[in-house]
């Protein structure tokens, strides 16, 4: 549990999604913030072109919806990736708790600030116009060892790049065939030459 958030006993509750399930949409009145459990929610908006853009991917341990603290509203739609367990904290509790101890209130912006990088990270790599050169970029910067985890499927990811999946896919193929990456279920490992390369 982050440091920030009260005990889970004392003012949260659980809830349970199914695969598919849809914990907010864009629009819905926000009255607080969840904590993932166990499971994957995917965070998406749709452009103005209908096309679905995931924004990320919480995972066991990740908080979302952390605007809803001084938003009347949900600004993106929530969707279980698999069976999935949440904890809901209610906007007056967690500002209540932030009042009263400090520490947790620096906690707090502390994590707002690394999602101010991530966000950053990520403009930058949409700003890539080379696909090959932007998953290139995206798997440098995810790497442990020359391995990326990846959060959800390749269709998740494709909408993460800023990619249709079909350009992911032919362009994963390509790199493939060169000899760049090897693919495994739900990884993605980087060819030596290609690890030392980015990572200099």
């Amino acid at each position: 549990m982050k440091v920030w958030l009260p005990p889970a006993g004392s003012s949260a509750t659980e809830r349970k999604l199914a695969a598919g399930q849809v914990l907010f949409s864009r629009g819905d009145r926000a009255a607080g913030l969840y904590e993932v459990v166990s499971g994957k929610v995917r965070r998406t908006r749709v452009d103005s072109g209908g096309r679905e853009l995931v924004l990320g991917i919480a995972s066991a341990g990740d908080t979302l919806a952390e605007a809803s603290l001084f938003s009347p509203i949900h600004h993106c739609t929530a969707v279980a990736v698999a069976t999935t367990v949440v904890r809901f904290y209610q906007k007056a509790a967690l500002l209540a708790e932030f009042a009263r101890n400090p520490q947790a209130a620096q906690s707090f912006a502390e994590l707002l600030a690394h999602q101010v990088l991530e966000l950053r990270a990520r403009l930058e790599l949409r700003n890539i116009y080379s696909a090959r050169d932007r998953v290139r970029h995206y798997l440098a910067a995810g790497a442990e060892g020359g391995t990326v985890v990846l959060p959800g499927s390749v269709k998740d990811l494709a909408g993460e790049l800023g990619l249709t999946h079909e350009a992911l896919y032919r362009t994963l193929s390509e790199m493939e065939g060169a000899g760049e990456i090897a693919r495994r279920k739900g990884t993605i490992r980087l060819a030596r030459a290609l690890y030392d390369r980015v990572h200099i």
